[in-house]
């Protein structure tokens, strides 16, 4: 679980899929990094969509 600071001034404890739709939705001022707390606008985040936006060639081995 994710200790994060909501835009309300609240604080919960969320799942990271909980966290990134709350990010999605400009829910969330800041969350907990192992490094520290991560601001929303400042700091570096991950995008959810990232890997579904790629159009190169699929390179991955089928199993």
């Amino acid at each position: 679980m994710i200790r994060a600071e909501l835009i309300d001034g609240g604080y919960i404890r969320v799942a990271p899929k909980g966290l990134d739709l709350l990010l999605k939705h400009g829910r969330v001022r800041r969350f907990l990094r192992d490094t520290g707390w991560a601001v929303v606008g400042i700091d570096p985040i991950r995008e959810c969509a990232r890997a579904a936006s790629y159009r190169g060639p699929e390179r991955r081995r089928a199993v």
